[in-house]
């Protein structure tokens, strides 16, 4: 049965910096406007006067709207012992291009105060926790 989707492209090796012969010059899972989600998790996060605060874990889609509502941080322990996740609203992170990371003005004693769960837990499964990490968030606006 013929469709009128395109011609599917080879995609690059995983792993590789493979560029994509068609396009500007940038990697396959990169454009100049976006990025693809294994290239954002693991990305370092720093405070507003550059302190590394964490990385990425992951970050949370809204199913409905698709948009990315938050950066999951990893934040303290070591070697992945005692860390905690720290959902960032993702409109609170502002990417640096000086620092290759994201910025929050927070300061790493008051992110530890700031709605977590651990690891191993997830903490969307209480039906609350995304109020009380608005409520923890909500005066905070995007830093330059």
């Amino acid at each position: 049965m013929p469709t009128d989707l395109p011609n599917e492209r080879a995609v690059r090796k995983p792993g590789s910096l493979e560029l994509d012969p068609t396009g500007p010059g940038v990697a396959i899972d990169e454009t100049s406007r976006l990025i693809a989600s294994n290239k954002v998790e693991g990305t370092a996060v720093y405070d507003s006067t550059g302190r590394h605060l964490g990385a990425v874990h992951n970050f949370m889609v809204d199913k409905i709207s698709g948009q990315v509502a938050y950066a999951v941080l990893a934040f303290g322990g070591f070697l992945g012992l005692g860390e905690n996740h720290h959902p960032l609203p993702w409109k609170a992170l502002t990417y640096s291009t000086e620092l290759g990371g994201y910025v929050i003005d927070i300061d790493p004693a008051d992110l530890a105060g700031a709605p977590n769960h651990g690891s191993g837990e997830d903490g969307f499964t209480d039906p609350t926790y995304g109020g009380r990490i608005e409520d923890f968030y909500g005066g905070r606006a995007p830093t330059a």
